[in-house]
């Protein structure tokens, strides 16, 4: 063995000392708080990745879709017919495209009774809040009426919100927080969505 095969190998032994150090002392078990924010592209894809994830080992999930809902969703199209997946879907679409802030304020309220009942109930194991970002950014949802849902849901649930300018209080409670950061982006270079990769 060389001196640089035996480098490595006292390297590896040093990281993996560390690693089941953290692992041990990771022992509480409880839902967490995830946050996928950021003006990248991937934060809803990343979501539906969860919940493929949760739906492969038979959990209950609920998906909340507050913007993108009336878009083709390759990932929805997909999963939606487990049974143990419970989707809600904000009927107005992007709400730059109906410009009407009542009717999409009613329609947000709509889907957060849909997001509340999710939210308080043990048997959904992972909740999605897609986009929810926006609608406290637009106003159309009360902060503290989402920090109190997030709150006194089962302790075991696992809630992820995506969304671009997460607001403050939802990064000061979130266990995880994920920022998907742009470097490149196709449609900058003038280049459609492309069904089957971007939705």
């Amino acid at each position: 063995m060389t001196d640089r095969d035996n480098r490595h190998r006292q390297a590896m032994q040093r990281l993996k000392t560390h690693v089941d150090q953290r692992i041990a002392s990771a022992s509480e078990q409880r839902g967490q708080l995830l946050v996928f924010t950021g003006n990248g592209k991937g934060k809803t894809t990343a979501a539906w990745g969860t919940v493929t994830r949760a739906l492969g080992y038979g959990f209950g999930v609920g998906v909340v879709q507050f913007i993108k809902g009336k878009w083709e969703c390759g990932e929805r199209q997909r999963l939606v017919e487990d049974p143990r997946l419970d989707v809600a879907i904000m009927s107005t679409g992007f709400t730059w495209e109906t410009q009407n802030r009542e009717a999409d304020t009613q329609a947000c309220q709509e889907v957060w009774q849909a997001a509340q009942r999710m939210l308080a109930d043990s048997n959904v194991y992972l909740v999605v809040l897609d986009e929810i970002t926006y609608m406290l950014k637009f106003g159309y949802l009360a902060i503290e009426d989402v920090m109190h849902a997030l709150a006194e849901r089962p302790a075991e649930q696992t809630v992820i919100v995506t969304g671009r300018n997460a607001h403050r209080q939802l990064l000061d409670a979130a266990d995880t927080i994920s920022e998907m950061q742009e470097v490149r982006h196709a449609f900058n270079a003038g280049l459609e969505a492309r069904r089957g990769i971007d939705y």
